[in-house]
């Protein structure tokens, strides 16, 4: 095993690509191996003086950001072989999560005058106010007044007027997204500009009268079959025939597996109805949580994408309101909200293990931040919590000094929606 640290992208283009062929191998750990044995010749390079072997290049090439290997790609065919490959690809992803400069935030936006004028300027003089802009942040920037917050403008894969109608979520890179009627998910990697339309979801509830409903997506990795897997639960609420003033909730579940062409149904959910919030994925698992009018105490829902089987997670907190659920550090979380002026970060540091659950801190609450229904981003080493109220606006708190503030990046009156993602060259299309 190399132990080296990132070099230039000048050192990267001396070294020689060398061919393929039948060389290049993995082990069940996906770990880059070549046979046959490096001989002097395989080793050449273009500059003598100083030969490096292949499986060295590869481990310099697998730290590099994807930028800079979609760039390298034009080198030779056979760096463009191995950038391409699947097994390179996730080993370039294991590598990514140690790095924080590969993770960026991405917001998609509702231009007004304001945020034109006061953010982007001139970067964005051809789209129409009222319009959905869709920009990503390096994460460093949010947290490190002293990091450029650099701005780059994606192009939404469809060109459709409205762009996108929510982010569902994150995975290995790829970002599924959904249009403006949620029944045609888009798996996009923003760092690739690669995507993949998924199958249209037919509701099965828009035939129905007096039955009002929405639609809550998942979306993660299945580990035990090496397979993505995207899930909607249909939430609904009907009346009571015997009870004017009366109704009871459904769901109505189906997956769709990349890699086949159509949804499966399931069975529903096992309590009470998913709240209007996307799954979140953890350890193999997607994450809801669940609301159920005949119990007061707060349920989590969790959908084991192997297996396809649901159990239910309880929190640590009984009668308090759970304004959120979400992932920090790769761990399942809640924010609480006890009878006071605080607001509680709970942890649970093992998925699946009810006396993991470890509180994190007390935030205090401010009479000019909303925390109900709080998406919770990402929380960094130091402890500052990056999330969004209300689907508006970004607020970190510093636990520190229990403070709020407004991210150098946040200047907008719209309505937003956000998702931190990971570079990685996973590509949608191979899913």
């Amino acid at each position: 095993m190399y132990k080296l640290t990132l070099m230039q992208t000048s050192t990267v283009h001396a070294v020689i690509s060398l061919p393929l062929h039948s060389r290049m191998a993995y082990d069940n750990n996906n770990t880059v191996s070549y046979m046959p044995p490096l001989t002097e010749e395989t080793t050449a390079t273009s500059n003598p003086s100083s030969p490096l072997p292949f499986d060295l290049v590869v481990e310099i090439l697998c730290r590099l950001p994807v930028k800079s290997l979609l760039q390298l790609r034009c080198v030779c065919k056979s760096w463009n072989s191995l950038i391409s490959d699947s097994k390179f690809a996730k080993k370039h992803l294991r590598c990514s999560p140690k790095d924080f400069t590969r993770h960026h935030i991405i917001l998609d936006h509702t231009l007004n005058q304001k945020s034109l004028i006061s953010h982007l300027k001139s970067l964005i003089f051809h789209l129409k106010f009222d319009e959905s802009v869709i920009m990503a942040y390096p994460l460093q920037s949010v947290f490190n007044a002293a990091v450029a917050a650099t701005i780059t403008l994606l192009e939404y894969p469809l060109n459709t007027q409205n762009l996108v109608d929510f982010i569902v979520g994150s995975c290995n890179g790829c970002i599924l997204c959904l249009d403006i009627d949620q029944s045609s998910p888009l798996l996009w990697n923003p760092s690739t500009r690669r995507f993949k339309k998924l199958p249209s979801l037919e509701n099965p509830l828009l035939e129905e009268e007096d039955c009002h409903y929405y639609t809550t997506y998942g979306f993660g990795y299945d580990h035990s079959t090496d397979r993505y897997k995207v899930v909607a639960v249909f939430c609904y609420e009907c009346d009571d025939d015997e009870e004017d003033d009366d109704f009871y909730y459904k769901t109505q579940v189906k997956v769709h597996t990349l890699g086949t062409d159509s949804w499966r149904s399931i069975q529903e959910f096992p309590s009470g109805v998913a709240v209007f919030d996307t799954g979140k994925f953890v350890s193999g698992t997607l994450n809801w949580l669940a609301d159920d009018s005949t119990n007061l105490n707060p349920v989590i829902v969790s959908f084991d994408l192997g297996k396809e089987s649901y159990h239910e997670i309880f929190p640590p907190v009984t009668r308090e309101l759970v304004l959120g659920l979400g992932v920090l550090r790769d761990c399942l979380c809640i924010i609480s909200d006890p009878p006071d002026r605080f607001a509680d970060i709970w942890l649970m540091k093992e998925y699946g293990n009810k006396d993991s659950w470890t509180k994190l801190f007390s935030m205090k609450m401010m009479e000019e931040v909303e925390l109900l229904y709080p998406n919770l981003l990402h929380i960094s080493e130091d402890g500052e919590v990056l999330l969004v109220q209300l689907r508006e606006k970004l607020v970190l708190y510093n636990s520190r000094d229990a403070t709020f503030k407004t991210p150098p990046i946040q200047d907008f009156d719209s309505f937003m929606d956000s998702a931190v993602y990971v570079e990685s060259l996973i590509s949608p299309c191979s899913l």
